[in-house]
């Protein structure tokens, strides 16, 4: 075999196993949220970037394999950007032989009349994209709209609303819009950034780079995901714990009144003693004594000798 043939064969091996692990992640997390269900039409929305083309990919992958029928239909709104490449997703997408719906809306001239030079505009894009993308799920029957947000946006969203909103929220894998019309799935919600990037390169999907955000240098999401980089370099394993964390809240041990109701709490005056309170419980035998270098019995220990009470 010639090194070119055992380049090849590595680089067709490393996406076979980055194709396996997120097909693993995206089925797990259809699974825990009950993403999709028989006989849904997911509506998967497209912009040209690596995510969306790796959940389409994806997707499309586990509708082969899955137990219950779906369909999929592909969505990309061309906001009408300039120098965007109107043929490259049509192209890509007569390939998969998979429906799909080319949208046309202006709201990049919207977006830069409303936001003024300099100033992120991220915020008012995302808005009349979704208002957008939402109605017209409605017009073809869609069941779900698929994103293609990843773990590390989730995390990064986390972070951006905690230093920025005074909020501690994220992105949810699964959302009901306000309206209640529309539910909206992020299959990738367990997937990283750095897996998905490298099967995208691997695969060759055709890029379409955003001009209208990306050349903001200082977007404070930028700012975020240098953190949380910095992090994952310095302490390997702390990005995955912060994602289990925010699957294990615990609204009682917060501040968040709205969230548990702290008001009610009332103590029950006639519960029995427990825990390190109950005399009764406590088992007999002698430890150590660090203190007096010797050894007390925990029975004498535990209890409470009254040395002073003063009464004005």
């Amino acid at each position: 075999m010639s090194e070119m043939q055992q380049q090849e064969k590595h680089l067709a091996d490393r996406q076979a196993k980055l194709e396996k692990k997120l097909r693993h992640d995206v089925g797990r997390a259809i699974g825990d949220y009950q993403m999709i269900e028989d006989g849904d039409v997911i509506m998967c929305c497209l912009s040209g970037g690596k995510d969306s083309y790796a959940m389409l990919d994806i997707l499309l992958n586990l509708q082969k394999r899955a137990p219950i029928k779906f369909e999929i239909v592909a969505v990309n709104l061309d906001q009408k950007q300039p120098g965007f490449p109107e043929d490259i997703l049509p192209a890509y997408l007569d390939t998969l032989a998979v429906p799909y719906h080319i949208l046309e809306k202006d709201t990049y001239s919207i977006v830069k009349d409303k936001i003024p030079e300099g100033k992120t505009t991220c915020s008012l894009c995302s808005r009349l994209r979704r208002g957008t993308l939402y109605g017209f799920a409605q017009r073809i029957g869609a069941t779900k709209i698929a994103l293609g947000h990843h773990r590390d946006d989730i995390i990064e969203t986390l972070f951006l609303n905690m230093f920025f909103g005074g909020k501690m929220k994220a992105m949810p894998p699964k959302l009901l819009s306000d309206d209640g019309a529309n539910m909206v799935i992020r299959p990738l919600a367990y997937s990283k950034e750095k897996d998905i990037a490298e099967y995208a390169e691997l695969k060759k999907f055709p890029i379409i780079p955003c001009n209208l955000c990306g050349s903001q240098e200082n977007l404070k999401r930028g700012a975020v995901k240098d953190m949380l980089n910095q992090w994952d370099r310095d302490f390997p394993g702390r990005i995955e714990t912060i994602f289990t964390a925010m699957q294990n809240t615990s609204p009682s041990q917060g501040v968040d009144r709205n969230a548990f109701d702290f008001i009610s709490l009332q103590r029950d005056a006639d519960a029995p003693l427990s825990g390190d309170v109950a005399e009764s419980d406590l088992p007999a035998f002698d430890f150590l004594d660090t203190t007096n270098n010797g050894h007390i019995n925990l029975d004498e220990a535990a209890k409470i000798n009254i040395v002073t009470t003063y009464k004005p």
